[in-house]
């Protein structure tokens, strides 16, 4: 009788690897890395560039002197979460609270549960709403961006984002026609092309989405989480749009300002830490594009 020895999973092996996709992750990132550079300057190169060293040396002390394993920065998943913490975080902020966020990211929501893989939650946004709570001047204090070649410079006044002055305006009365007719508001134009203020990587939905289609193209994400996550948010801005056109803005606006495009596209996708069935993942995609809606339009936080 011939007996077989099962080795452990997997046992179906593809042309792609974990650092395959994690570097595609990355350069599907360049395109939203240049225009915040383009709008914020070496400001936007400071943040990334601290943030992804910060995360690859967190990283690298907890395997070396804690878990004392093999050592996998080059994988590619610690510049993608320092990248993706750079995102989410405004230009000017200071250097020892990327640090800090770095630390909670890789530290904290990452290595604690054991590396890559066994994370229950994405770390940049773990970093992201740890700063949020504890630095939240810091963290909400949005410099008014600039071009590159033009004369200006970073604004250190601080410049609201178009969500924090829709929130503003029907907070003192206002309609929507009347707060996206003032001078505050930046045009459709300026918004998806990313001339307004918010982080580092809300700053274009033009350049989120070239990186999403690259993203496709290399069949790292599916179609299920984004496609649900969008239609779920744009159908819930859409039906109170509808209903009460007045003090609530349309669908095209939320597309184009805040996170959501990131969040989409970027954040929701982390293959560790969201579902693996086509249904767990469209269920996933519809809550998040509903809790989203829900925190815009009637919580504390504009940018949901």
């Amino acid at each position: 009788m011939n007996k077989y020895v099962v080795s452990l999973s997997p046992h179906i092996h593809g042309r792609e690897d974990v650092r395959k996709i994690m570097w595609g992750v990355v350069y599907a990132m360049i395109p939203a890395l240049l225009v915040s550079i383009y709008f914020f300057g070496l400001d936007s190169v400071r943040v990334t560039l601290i943030s992804v060293a910060s995360c690859l040396l967190v990283e690298y002390l907890i395997q070396r002197f804690f878990l004392k394993g093999k050592i996998s920065i080059t994988d590619g998943s610690a510049v993608i979460t320092g990248i993706l913490l750079a995102f989410n975080v405004p230009a000017n902020l200071p250097n020892w609270i990327i640090v800090v966020g770095a630390i909670v990211a890789i530290g904290i929501a990452k290595m604690s549960f054991g590396g890559l893989g066994k994370n229950p939650f994405n770390p940049a946004l773990v970093g992201r709403v740890f700063l949020l709570i504890a630095f939240p001047v810091q963290m909400t204090s949005w410099p008014k961006p600039h071009a590159l070649f033009s004369d200006g410079v970073v604004d250190a006044i601080t410049g609201a984002t178009p969500l924090g002055i829709l929130k503003e305006g029907l907070k003192n009365g206002m309609s929507v026609d009347q707060i996206m007719q003032s001078g505050e508001m930046p045009r459709y134009v300026d918004m998806m092309l990313g001339n307004m203020g918010g982080s580092l990587g809300e700053m274009s939905a033009i350049a989120l989405l070239i990186g999403a289609i690259y993203m496709f193209w290399k069949k790292i994400i599916t179609w299920h989480i984004p496609v649900s996550y969008l239609g779920s948010a744009l159908a819930f801005a859409l039906i109170f749009w509808l209903i009460d056109p007045v003090h609530y803005v349309n669908p095209l606006f939320h597309l184009v300002t805040g996170g959501l495009m990131l969040g989409v596209f970027f954040m929701a996708t982390d293959m560790v830490s969201s579902p693996m069935t086509p249904v767990g993942m469209i269920v996933y995609g519809i809550g998040c594009g509903v809790l989203t809606m829900l925190i815009r339009l009637f919580g504390a936080y504009p940018e949901g």
